[in-house]
Protein backbone atom coordinates (compact mmCIF):
# COMPACT_ATOMS: atom_id res chain seq x y z
CA UNK A 1 0.00 0.00 0.00
CA UNK A 2 1.70 3.57 -1.20
CA UNK A 3 0.07 6.68 -0.49
CA UNK A 4 2.66 8.55 -3.17
CA UNK A 5 5.33 7.03 -5.65
CA UNK A 6 8.92 8.94 -5.70
CA UNK A 7 9.80 8.93 -8.78
CA UNK A 8 13.74 10.08 -8.50
CA UNK A 9 15.85 8.16 -5.85
CA UNK A 10 16.74 10.02 -2.78
CA UNK A 11 20.83 10.55 -2.48
CA UNK A 12 20.79 9.31 1.17
CA UNK A 13 24.01 7.94 1.33
CA UNK A 14 25.42 11.23 0.08
CA UNK A 15 24.90 12.78 3.32
CA UNK A 16 25.76 10.03 5.73
CA UNK A 17 28.77 10.77 7.03
CA UNK A 18 27.32 13.90 7.68
CA UNK A 19 24.30 12.39 9.64
CA UNK A 20 26.59 9.80 11.36
CA UNK A 21 28.67 12.34 13.18
CA UNK A 22 25.68 13.94 14.22
CA UNK A 23 24.98 10.38 15.21
CA UNK A 24 28.08 10.16 17.24
CA UNK A 25 27.49 13.59 18.69
CA UNK A 26 23.96 12.76 20.51
CA UNK A 27 25.46 9.22 21.27
CA UNK A 28 28.10 11.35 23.12
CA UNK A 29 26.48 13.12 25.30
CA UNK A 30 23.54 10.53 25.76
CA UNK A 31 26.23 8.68 27.40
CA UNK A 32 27.49 11.31 29.04
CA UNK A 33 24.74 11.97 30.89
CA UNK A 34 24.05 8.57 31.37
CA UNK A 35 27.68 8.34 33.62
CA UNK A 36 27.20 11.94 34.91
CA UNK A 37 23.38 12.15 36.05
CA UNK A 38 22.81 8.39 35.83
CA UNK A 39 19.15 7.24 35.39
CA UNK A 40 16.38 8.33 38.25
CA UNK A 41 15.03 4.73 39.31
CA UNK A 42 12.24 3.94 40.34
CA UNK A 43 11.48 2.24 43.46
CA UNK A 44 10.85 -1.08 41.56
CA UNK A 45 14.90 -1.05 40.85
CA UNK A 46 16.14 1.00 44.20
CA UNK A 47 13.41 -0.58 47.02
CA UNK A 48 10.65 1.27 48.76
CA UNK A 49 7.02 1.39 49.17
CA UNK A 50 4.37 1.49 46.43
CA UNK A 51 0.83 2.71 47.71
CA UNK A 52 -2.71 2.64 46.10
CA UNK A 53 -5.53 5.41 47.40
CA UNK A 54 -8.55 5.65 46.69
CA UNK A 55 -10.70 9.16 46.95
CA UNK A 56 -14.54 9.34 47.20
CA UNK A 57 -14.13 12.10 44.08
CA UNK A 58 -11.30 13.36 42.20
CA UNK A 59 -8.07 13.34 43.60
CA UNK A 60 -6.27 16.56 44.21
CA UNK A 61 -2.69 15.70 43.18
CA UNK A 62 -1.19 18.86 43.71
CA UNK A 63 -2.57 18.13 47.36
CA UNK A 64 -1.82 15.75 48.10
CA UNK A 65 1.75 16.10 47.20
CA UNK A 66 1.64 18.85 49.76
CA UNK A 67 0.70 16.81 52.51
CA UNK A 68 3.44 14.33 51.50
CA UNK A 69 6.19 17.41 51.83
CA UNK A 70 4.82 18.94 55.32
CA UNK A 71 5.66 15.16 56.41
CA UNK A 72 9.27 15.39 54.91
CA UNK A 73 8.55 12.92 52.04
CA UNK A 74 9.60 15.82 49.45
CA UNK A 75 11.27 12.88 46.70
CA UNK A 76 7.39 10.85 46.79
CA UNK A 77 6.37 10.18 43.24
CA UNK A 78 2.23 10.60 42.76
CA UNK A 79 0.44 10.33 39.64
CA UNK A 80 -2.99 9.26 38.90
CA UNK A 81 -3.89 5.26 38.54
CA UNK A 82 -6.62 4.36 36.18
CA UNK A 83 -9.37 7.13 36.84
CA UNK A 84 -9.37 10.70 38.79
CA UNK A 85 -10.39 9.11 41.65
CA UNK A 86 -7.44 6.32 42.23
CA UNK A 87 -3.96 7.71 43.15
CA UNK A 88 -0.39 5.73 43.29
CA UNK A 89 2.09 6.94 45.15
CA UNK A 90 5.41 5.87 45.15
CA UNK A 91 7.93 6.41 48.27
CA UNK A 92 11.69 5.26 48.22
CA UNK A 93 13.03 3.31 51.42
CA UNK A 94 14.02 5.26 54.88
CA UNK A 95 16.37 4.29 57.13
CA UNK A 96 14.35 5.52 59.81
CA UNK A 97 11.00 3.86 58.92
CA UNK A 98 10.05 0.20 57.81
CA UNK A 99 7.73 -0.43 55.15
CA UNK A 100 5.08 -0.59 57.20
CA UNK A 101 5.33 2.56 59.40
CA UNK A 102 6.17 4.39 56.40
CA UNK A 103 2.59 3.67 54.77
CA UNK A 104 0.86 4.19 57.52
CA UNK A 105 2.34 7.55 58.30
CA UNK A 106 1.30 8.22 54.45
CA UNK A 107 -2.34 7.29 55.16
CA UNK A 108 -2.93 9.04 58.23
CA UNK A 109 -1.28 12.15 56.95
CA UNK A 110 -3.86 11.80 53.57
CA UNK A 111 -6.58 11.12 56.18
CA UNK A 112 -6.57 14.05 58.59
CA UNK A 113 -7.23 16.04 55.05
CA UNK A 114 -9.52 13.79 53.69
CA UNK A 115 -11.51 10.96 56.10
CA UNK A 116 -12.77 9.05 53.33
CA UNK A 117 -9.19 7.94 51.67
CA UNK A 118 -9.42 4.18 51.27
CA UNK A 119 -6.10 2.35 50.86
CA UNK A 120 -6.21 -0.49 48.45
CA UNK A 121 -2.95 -1.72 48.51
CA UNK A 122 0.76 -1.63 49.70
CA UNK A 123 3.55 -3.31 48.10
CA UNK A 124 6.72 -3.30 49.56
CA UNK A 125 10.18 -3.65 46.97
CA UNK A 126 13.09 -4.34 49.05
CA UNK A 127 16.82 -3.47 47.60
CA UNK A 128 17.87 -6.32 46.93
CA UNK A 129 14.77 -6.85 44.72
CA UNK A 130 15.59 -4.16 42.94
CA UNK A 131 18.99 -4.98 42.71
CA UNK A 132 17.80 -8.38 40.87
CA UNK A 133 15.53 -6.33 38.59
CA UNK A 134 18.34 -3.99 37.25
CA UNK A 135 20.04 -7.24 36.48
CA UNK A 136 17.47 -9.25 34.78
CA UNK A 137 16.75 -6.06 32.76
CA UNK A 138 20.15 -6.02 31.61
CA UNK A 139 20.41 -9.23 30.92
CA UNK A 140 16.95 -8.81 28.80
CA UNK A 141 18.46 -6.20 26.98
CA UNK A 142 21.97 -8.47 26.27
CA UNK A 143 19.84 -11.18 25.10
CA UNK A 144 17.05 -9.65 23.10
CA UNK A 145 20.78 -7.80 21.36
CA UNK A 146 22.06 -11.27 20.67
CA UNK A 147 19.30 -12.84 19.59
CA UNK A 148 18.77 -9.81 17.12
CA UNK A 149 22.02 -10.33 15.39
CA UNK A 150 21.79 -14.26 15.17
CA UNK A 151 18.80 -13.77 13.25
CA UNK A 152 19.94 -11.07 10.59
CA UNK A 153 23.10 -13.16 10.49
CA UNK A 154 21.04 -15.63 9.27
CA UNK A 155 18.52 -14.41 7.13
CA UNK A 156 20.98 -11.83 5.68
CA UNK A 157 24.44 -11.61 5.89
CA UNK A 158 26.59 -10.78 9.24
CA UNK A 159 27.16 -7.28 8.36
CA UNK A 160 23.69 -7.13 7.91
CA UNK A 161 23.51 -7.96 11.92
CA UNK A 162 26.24 -6.05 12.87
CA UNK A 163 24.94 -2.84 11.69
CA UNK A 164 21.54 -3.66 12.83
CA UNK A 165 22.35 -4.16 16.34
CA UNK A 166 24.23 -0.75 16.10
CA UNK A 167 22.09 1.14 15.26
CA UNK A 168 18.94 -0.36 17.41
CA UNK A 169 21.65 0.06 20.62
CA UNK A 170 21.99 3.32 19.31
CA UNK A 171 18.37 3.87 19.81
CA UNK A 172 18.09 2.39 22.96
CA UNK A 173 21.16 4.82 24.15
CA UNK A 174 19.59 7.65 23.34
CA UNK A 175 16.48 6.96 24.92
CA UNK A 176 18.50 5.92 28.06
CA UNK A 177 20.37 9.89 27.59
CA UNK A 178 16.87 11.27 27.89
CA UNK A 179 16.07 9.75 30.27
CA UNK A 180 19.21 10.51 32.54
CA UNK A 181 19.71 13.80 30.85
CA UNK A 182 15.94 15.01 32.42
CA UNK A 183 15.87 12.84 35.30
CA UNK A 184 12.62 11.44 34.84
CA UNK A 185 12.03 8.54 36.02
CA UNK A 186 12.78 5.09 34.89
CA UNK A 187 10.58 2.40 35.86
CA UNK A 188 9.56 -1.20 34.73
CA UNK A 189 6.65 0.42 32.65
CA UNK A 190 9.73 2.75 30.40
CA UNK A 191 11.90 -0.79 30.53
CA UNK A 192 9.24 -2.91 28.88
CA UNK A 193 9.09 0.56 26.19
CA UNK A 194 13.26 0.18 25.51
CA UNK A 195 12.45 -3.04 24.68
CA UNK A 196 9.76 -2.75 22.37
CA UNK A 197 11.67 -0.60 20.85
CA UNK A 198 14.37 -2.65 19.94
CA UNK A 199 12.11 -5.01 18.20
CA UNK A 200 10.43 -2.13 16.59
CA UNK A 201 13.13 -0.63 15.25
CA UNK A 202 14.85 -3.92 13.57
CA UNK A 203 11.91 -4.54 11.59
CA UNK A 204 12.46 -1.44 9.84
CA UNK A 205 15.41 -1.75 9.47
CA UNK A 206 14.83 -5.41 8.17
CA UNK A 207 12.50 -3.92 5.87
CA UNK A 208 15.20 -1.62 4.24
CA UNK A 209 17.55 -4.71 4.13
CA UNK A 210 15.05 -6.78 2.46
CA UNK A 211 14.41 -4.54 -0.25
CA UNK A 212 18.45 -4.11 -0.48
CA UNK A 213 18.77 -7.79 -1.15
CA UNK A 214 16.07 -7.47 -3.93
CA UNK A 215 17.44 -4.70 -5.44
CA UNK A 216 20.78 -6.84 -6.12
CA UNK A 217 18.89 -8.65 -8.07
CA UNK A 218 16.92 -6.04 -10.01
CA UNK A 219 19.65 -3.38 -10.35
CA UNK A 220 22.52 -5.78 -11.78
CA UNK A 221 24.42 -2.65 -12.92
CA UNK A 222 24.00 -0.68 -9.93
CA UNK A 223 26.61 0.59 -7.40
CA UNK A 224 26.52 -0.51 -4.06
CA UNK A 225 25.18 3.38 -2.80
CA UNK A 226 22.49 3.42 -5.81
CA UNK A 227 21.05 0.20 -4.55
CA UNK A 228 20.55 1.41 -0.98
CA UNK A 229 19.52 4.90 -1.86
CA UNK A 230 16.70 3.27 -3.98
CA UNK A 231 15.86 0.74 -1.46
CA UNK A 232 15.36 3.66 0.95
CA UNK A 233 13.60 5.31 -0.93
CA UNK A 234 11.05 2.86 -2.39
CA UNK A 235 10.13 2.32 1.43
CA UNK A 236 9.39 5.96 2.11
CA UNK A 237 5.78 5.62 1.79
CA UNK A 238 5.76 2.47 3.60
CA UNK A 239 7.70 4.24 6.50
CA UNK A 240 5.39 6.81 6.60
CA UNK A 241 2.09 4.94 7.33
CA UNK A 242 3.56 2.38 9.90
CA UNK A 243 5.52 4.83 11.71
CA UNK A 244 2.88 7.63 11.39
CA UNK A 245 -0.21 5.55 12.57
CA UNK A 246 1.95 3.72 15.30
CA UNK A 247 3.11 7.61 16.59
CA UNK A 248 -0.39 8.35 16.58
CA UNK A 249 -1.44 5.94 18.78
CA UNK A 250 1.85 6.25 20.94
CA UNK A 251 1.06 10.23 21.00
CA UNK A 252 -2.88 9.55 22.25
CA UNK A 253 -1.39 7.44 25.56
CA UNK A 254 0.89 9.91 25.80
CA UNK A 255 -1.32 12.47 25.76
CA UNK A 256 -4.53 11.04 28.04
CA UNK A 257 -3.34 7.94 29.41
CA UNK A 258 -2.43 9.44 32.50
CA UNK A 259 0.84 9.77 34.85
CA UNK A 260 0.82 6.20 34.83
CA UNK A 261 1.40 5.33 31.49
CA UNK A 262 3.07 9.19 30.40
CA UNK A 263 7.34 7.87 30.42
CA UNK A 264 6.34 4.85 29.32
CA UNK A 265 4.32 6.35 26.07
CA UNK A 266 7.43 9.21 26.21
CA UNK A 267 9.98 6.42 26.07
CA UNK A 268 8.00 4.91 22.98
CA UNK A 269 7.87 7.84 20.89
CA UNK A 270 11.60 8.77 21.44
CA UNK A 271 12.19 5.01 20.47
CA UNK A 272 9.84 5.36 17.19
CA UNK A 273 11.67 8.99 16.17
CA UNK A 274 15.01 7.95 16.71
CA UNK A 275 14.10 4.10 15.49
CA UNK A 276 13.41 5.67 12.10
CA UNK A 277 16.56 7.91 11.36
CA UNK A 278 18.91 4.73 12.56
CA UNK A 279 17.13 2.93 9.81
CA UNK A 280 18.18 4.96 7.67
CA UNK A 281 21.23 6.98 8.52
CA UNK A 282 22.82 4.75 10.82
CA UNK A 283 22.27 0.77 9.78
CA UNK A 284 22.08 1.57 5.72
CA UNK A 285 25.72 3.53 5.59
CA UNK A 286 26.95 1.11 8.34
CA UNK A 287 26.15 -1.68 6.17
CA UNK A 288 28.07 0.30 3.02
CA UNK A 289 31.30 0.92 5.34
CA UNK A 290 31.53 -2.97 6.04
CA UNK A 291 31.90 -3.31 2.17
CA UNK A 292 28.71 -5.32 1.32
CA UNK A 293 28.57 -6.93 -2.18
CA UNK A 294 26.01 -8.27 -4.45
CA UNK A 295 28.02 -11.45 -4.05
CA UNK A 296 27.89 -11.27 -0.06
CA UNK A 297 24.03 -12.28 -0.53
CA UNK A 298 23.41 -14.00 -3.79
CA UNK A 299 24.74 -17.17 -4.75
CA UNK A 300 26.95 -17.09 -7.67
CA UNK A 301 24.58 -18.62 -11.06
CA UNK A 302 26.55 -22.25 -11.48
CA UNK A 303 27.46 -22.16 -15.43
CA UNK A 304 25.76 -25.05 -16.81
CA UNK A 305 27.74 -27.64 -18.43
CA UNK A 306 28.25 -28.37 -21.74
CA UNK A 307 27.25 -32.20 -22.86
CA UNK A 308 30.19 -34.17 -23.93
CA UNK A 309 29.56 -35.82 -27.59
Amino acid sequence: MEFFRIRKDIPFMRYALVFNLISVATFVIAVGALAINKLNLGVEFTGGTVMEVNYSGPADIAQIRDTLEQIDLDDAVVQSFGSSQTVLIRLPTKEEFSGAQLSETVIAALRAKDPGVELRRVDFVGAQVGEELVEKGAMALLVVSIGIVIYLALRFEWKFGIAAIIANLHDVIIILGFFALFQWEFSLPVLAAVLAVLGYSVNESVVVFDRIRENFRKMRKATVREVINNAITRTMSRTIITHGSTQLMVLSILLFGGEALFYFALALTIGILFGIYSSIFVASPLVLWLGVTREDLLRPEKKSEEAVV
